[in-house]
């Protein structure tokens, strides 16, 4: 790692299965949204593909120094590469997006001066897709979540499923962990005192391959999820603001 790269002012973290063709055309994108920024490091981290990625992935961060790659020795899901990728990031601020392509690293430099310039108390930055790309059914299904997740946790979040996210790194390691966590920062972000913003940001296109969540993902085992957090912040009555030593 150069000097600059092993003190990056953003981490980006990337959580891939069996995306092998999306690899190289995202690095390129992410490379370019991040020279505005500053020094970056990309985490990608790669949960127990069984296709090229993982050559895919050894090939680019050969030559370049900011591309690191953690590897799951068998599929453990989003959520759990999410939390590996934060784990092992170098920078307080962290980025998240999906390794698919559909999520546009474009945007990365607005979110994290929205995060910097609301100061400590913002916790978070979190994308919201217009033009969605996806198919009728997907987006009905996300219509439908974010429809019962949102009257339910009254998180002011449209679209928790946006794989575009920023936030402060400590204030997502103290978060409680759980499958599907990636889905409720927001509400969870609220619960520890964290103020949340967000960002209108462009869908594209799945460049290639084909989505590794289905129907039982998104909705029947979400239910579950959300009975859960909906219980962590009834159970959360108050937040200290001002955290101070007596001398």
């Amino acid at each position: 790692m150069t000097e600059t790269s092993s003190h990056p002012l953003l981490s980006v973290v990337v959580p891939v299965r069996n995306e092998q063709g999306n690899i190289a055309p995202l690095v390129a994108d992410i490379e370019k949204a991040c020279a505005a920024i500053g020094p970056f490091e990309v985490v990608y981290v790669n949960d127990g593909s069984t296709d090229g990625t993982a050559a895919a992935l050894a090939e680019l961060a050969a030559t370049r120094p900011w591309l690191r790659v953690i590897t799951h020795a068998q599929s453990c899901g989003q959520s759990a590469a999410v939390r590996s990728g934060v784990r092992h990031a170098r920078s307080a601020i962290v980025a998240t997006l999906d390794g698919d392509g559909q999520n546009d690293p474009a945007f990365l430099p607005q979110m994290v001066e929205a995060l910097q310039k609301a100061g400590l108390q913002a916790g978070m930055v979190q994308g919201q897709r217009v033009g969605r790309k996806d198919t009728g059914f997907k987006r009905w299904q996300s219509k439908i979540a974010n429809g019962v997740r949102g009257r339910v946790l009254k998180d002011d979040t449209r679209d928790t499923g946006c794989g575009l996210k920023c936030f402060r790194r400590e204030a997502y390691l103290a978060l409680p962990y759980f499958d599907a966590l990636h889905r409720f920062m927001p509400a969870l972000m609220a619960r520890e005192g964290h103020k949340v913003l967000h960002v209108d940001v462009r869908d594209r296109p799945r460049l290639t391959g084909v989505s590794n969540y289905g129907f039982f993902d998104r909705l029947w085992v979400g239910i579950l999820d959300l009975a859960g957090v909906w219980w962590l912040i009834r159970r959360r009555k108050r937040v200290p603001q001002i955290v101070s030593e007596t001398p």
